[in-house]
């Protein structure tokens, strides 16, 4: 009775296997991700000042029912609200100042109302930011100040978009 015995010069080599691990973590891009559509949330004020209203609406999105507690969501409206009322007015001042000297100044008094625009949007998407990191990541929401076309014509304006962070499925392991 003879017994083969693998060649020992084959016994020290690698062979590659199938991508197996490679083809799992292709695929894992290619799962669904369970994300509704993004809440937006449009200006409701009556003066716009570079397509950034100066308020947005408290009321609770029936949407959001069971992500957030509708004073939760009041709450970080009326901040951001807040923010708007008190830095708004000062911006609407500088544009009336800047059109009436546009002429004599070559466009050059409009920057005013532009860093001013930009600040203000800055120092929201700032508290946002906290918002986000104090609350609505652990809930699973995301809120961030968006340009977006109007629905009505070409011009832009800024929304809240409240997006829904994605649940991945976790029955597949590590």
């Amino acid at each position: 009775m003879s017994v083969l015995l693998p060649n020992m010069a084959d016994f020290d080599t690698i062979y590659e296997l199938e991508d197996e691990e490679d083809e799992r973590v292709a695929s894992e891009d290619h799962l669904p991700k369970y994300c509704p559509e993004p809440v937006v949330m449009r200006g409701a004020g009556h003066i716009t000042v570079f397509g950034l209203s100066n308020r947005f609406d408290t009321e609770f999105p029936s949407v959001l029912t069971g992500k957030v507690a509708p004073e939760e969501f009041k709450t970080t409206v009326s901040r951001v609200n807040a923010c708007l009322k008190k830095n708004l007015p000062v911006n609407v001042k500088w544009l009336l100042c800047g059109c009436l000297c546009c002429c004599c100044t070559v466009g050059c008094s409009l920057w005013p109302v532009i860093c001013l625009n930009k600040r203000t949007r800055r120092s929201i998407y700032k508290l946002l930011e906290w918002e986000n990191n104090r609350l609505y990541h652990k809930l699973g929401l995301h809120w961030k100040l968006s340009k977006r076309k109007c629905e009505s014509s070409n011009m832009m304006e800024y929304v809240i978009l409240i997006d829904f962070l994605p649940k991945y499925p976790i029955f597949r392991p590590d």
